[in-house]
């Protein structure tokens, strides 16, 4: 701790820069003995003044009991005189600090160390991973069933001669990883249209998005060999307002009766409403989402949800994209290395050894 001045007893009175901070905050601590007579206990009140200034100003007032003030008026380099004065019934007593503190920023925060050591295991699991990768190891992801559920469900509406419908939700927008998650999805649902012949139909309420589904879809259908089958008037913009944009896609499943649909982004209230009104006419769902409240809708209402980060494992799973696998095999490292680290922690504060559990708790 730098920069301490402590001062005379009997009332135990130090001030310090305050450690691990920003700048602009002195701390000033004290111990009352309330048994010493010397001491009129009553409260305290704390003056400061600046560098040579002869009167003192006001500070705070506080209780006559142990503790600190932390003074966050102080300005960075400039040199302060702290006292302490007690007032009581029978008497006032002042407590001077013979020593002029002054406040800087620190350049770390010691409390966020645990912070830091997390940041640069994660850094060094993601290095690792992709250093394997690039010597030639491969990397392999648990199947997605509901990824895996993909060539039935086009296969079923190609049999049915109903088109596929696929959404990214309302709750997003371009900028999103659950909307980026959701076209890298999008281009391998419209590659399995487009190789089977069945219509795509892409309704949203952003036209950014669907000027980025425009170009994935027609990619695909390109990529596949079927571009005169493309057709732009499947991919369109309803609203921006949320009951909007699920009347009218509500409206859009009711109308063309899709086999096959595909709820994956970002979904708030609209979400039981789109999957119920899919169940009703016995399409096939696959829905995914990072909303917790909204998982448990899919779950009940739909035949595969794809849970949390699975949506964004998806895009690993279809395309094989080294890039994704590795970020999916090096979070999968840190999983189990947060799982080791809880258990030791449970362990050890167990029998009573608490050090390691305050450390990484400071954070």
């Amino acid at each position: 701790m730098a920069n301490v001045a402590l001062c005379s007893d009997p009332l135990s009175f130090s001030v310090y820069d305050t450690p691990s901070d920003g700048g602009g905050s002195v701390t000033i601590s004290w111990q009352a003995p309330v048994e010493s007579k010397s001491i009129p206990i009553g409260s305290f009140v704390i003056f400061r003044k600046m560098n040579e200034e002869v009167s003192w100003s006001y500070l705070a007032s506080v209780k006559a009991e142990n503790g600190l003030l932390e003074d966050r008026t102080a300005v960075d380099g400039v040199n302060y005189t702290y006292k302490i004065v007690s007032y009581a019934s029978d008497g006032a007593s002042e407590w001077v600090c013979p020593y002029q503190v002054a406040s800087k920023a620190q350049w770390f925060d010691s409390d966020r160390l645990p912070v830091l050591v997390g940041v640069l295991v994660c850094l060094l699991a993601l290095a690792g991973v992709a250093l394997l990768h690039k010597k030639g190891k491969p990397f392999d992801i648990r199947p997605i069933r509901g990824l895996e559920a993909v060539d039935e469900a086009v296969g079923r509406a190609t049999e049915m001669g109903k088109p596929v419908l696929f959404t990214p939700g309302w709750g997003g927008d371009i900028q999103r990883p659950t909307t980026i998650a959701a076209l890298n999805i999008l281009g391998h649902v419209a590659s399995k249209t487009a190789s089977y012949r069945c219509d795509l139909i892409f309704p949203t309420h952003d036209p950014v998005i669907m000027a980025a589904a425009e170009e994935v879809i027609h990619e695909a259908y390109i990529e596949a060999g079927e571009a005169d089958r493309y057709k732009a008037e499947n991919v369109f913009y309803t609203t921006s307002s949320q009951l909007g944009y699920a009347a009218a896609v509500d409206g859009v499943i009711t109308r063309y009766k899709p086999a096959a649909i595909f709820l994956l982004g970002t979904f708030e209230g609209e979400a039981l409403i789109l999957a119920e009104t899919g169940n009703s006419i016995g399409a096939m769902q696959v829905a995914g989402t990072d909303s917790t409240i909204q998982l448990s809708f899919f779950m009940v209402a739909c035949d595969y949800t794809l849970i949390g980060e699975e949506l964004f494992a998806a895009s690993g799973y279809l395309t094989g994209d080294a890039k994704i696998l590795s970020s999916v095999r090096a979070q999968d490292f840190m999983k189990i290395l947060i799982v080791v680290v809880l258990l030791a922690g449970a362990i050890l504060v167990t029998f009573g050894m608490v050090d390691f559990a305050g450390w990484i708790g400071k954070s």
